[in-house]
């Protein structure tokens, strides 16, 4: 970078206008290493410039120009920062190294649609430059649509309090029901102009869109709250608009740190929250821990019963399980009593004790099987 006047180089940075850094100066606010500055006082690279308390050193290389595409959607503002806590379109922005990100014009906290943004002061200065006539198209919704005679006027010329406005163009684009759908452009960005002009005709804006800057038009797949770079065929389209000389160096990025850097940023305190207890539908590998009751001296300790024909028959057949019989802790005095009061041919305790084998082989032919039945 060769020597160059300080609105210039401060204008580049992106920390305002030219004309308003010539006001600084020319108030006595700005320093060229320590020394009060004035208009035509030109900086080299190294030097050091004081704003207003904040210390800042002349790049050697000028930035590296970048214009990123931004899909703002409702409930975000345009500044940096808002006293009333809410979001800011810098929130969802990708880092940036090099300078800081610059607004080219505002939206509405309730308007949503395409908003650029530069880290090129200048090139930010020129878009949004009155004298420049730069071209804005609005996708505007109207409840109950606008008559042939409120379209007249509002292309012919209506009445504001900072004074006449009107539509370039006004085409009609489709809509259903109660609310029909109108493609507006303008070259001028003064404070909810549209939303003022349709309201000056007795029209009520249900929602506004902004689908075009400069002529370049909001990608059709790009989603609320993303941005994405701007293309340098069409950057170097944008800057030729306004007078200045296409960026000769670009900066690379390959597939993964051109994701890296498009992603959107949301710093959240991260709160600790409770462990969830684990699902073994969606982790059986991880299987929760039964709970251990507290040891019962009077409780028989459980034993795991002995695999047999009719316990394979269950496992197979599931439905039959409402018919085996639960068993349930029983105390030893229970047992006690159940085992002398059982009338019938086989209690439930007789049931779950093995049978004592026989002590005298069973009547029949050596070497062949018993008979069935009793001997």
């Amino acid at each position: 970078m060769s020597k160059e006047r300080l609105q210039k180089i401060l204008a580049t940075l992106g920390f305002g206008s030219r004309r308003t850094i010539e006001g600084w100066i020319s108030a006595g606010e700005i320093k060229l290493n320590g020394e009060t500055a004035q208009l035509g006082t030109v900086a080299e690279p190294g030097d050091v410039i004081d704003l207003r308390g904040q210390k800042i050193t002349v790049p050697t290389e000028g930035l590296v120009r970048r214009v990123v595409i931004y899909h703002k959607p409702e409930g975000e503002i345009t500044s940096a920062s808002d006293p009333e806590g809410r979001p800011t379109v810098f929130g969802s922005l990708p880092s940036i190294r090099q300078g800081r990100w610059i607004t080219v014009g505002r939206l509405d906290f309730n308007t949503s649609g395409l908003l650029l943004v530069t880290n090129d002061g200048e090139l930010a200065n020129r878009l949004m430059h009155p004298s420049n006539q730069i071209e804005r198209t609005y996708a505007v919704r109207v409840l109950g649509g606008l008559s042939e005679e409120q379209i007249k006027q509002l292309t012919t010329e209506v009445q504001l309090d900072d004074g006449p406005a009107a539509f370039e163009q006004l085409t009609e684009a489709g809509g259903t029901g109660a609310n029909k759908w109108y493609h507006v452009t303008l070259r001028e960005g003064r404070n909810r102009e549209i939303r003022r002009m349709i309201e000056a005709v007795e029209g009520t804006v249900s929602r506004l869109i902004r689908i075009s800057y400069a002529g370049i038009a909001l990608p059709p797949r790009l989603k609320p709250g993303r941005a994405q770079d701007l293309p340098p065929e069409l950057e170097d389209q944008l800057v030729r608009l306004v007078g200045l000389r296409p960026e000769t160096r670009r900066k690379v990025l390959d597939d993964d740190a051109q994701r890296r850097a498009l992603k959107p940023y949301r710093a959240r305190v991260q709160e600790s929250a409770p462990k969830r207890p684990i699902d073994p539908e969606r982790m059986p590998h991880k299987k929760p821990l039964a709970p251990q009751r507290p040891a019962d001296p009077e409780l028989i300790p459980y034993e795991k019963p002995i695999a047999t024909k009719r316990s394979a028959t269950l496992e197979r057949n599931p439905h039959k399980k409402l018919l085996a019989t639960k068993s349930t802790p029983r105390t030893r005095q229970g047992t006690e009593q159940s085992a002398e009061g059982a009338t019938g041919p086989r209690s439930t305790l007789s049931r779950l004790k093995p049978r004592p084998r026989r002590s005298e082989p069973r009547a029949g032919t050596p070497g062949r099987k018993p008979p069935r039945g009793r001997s």
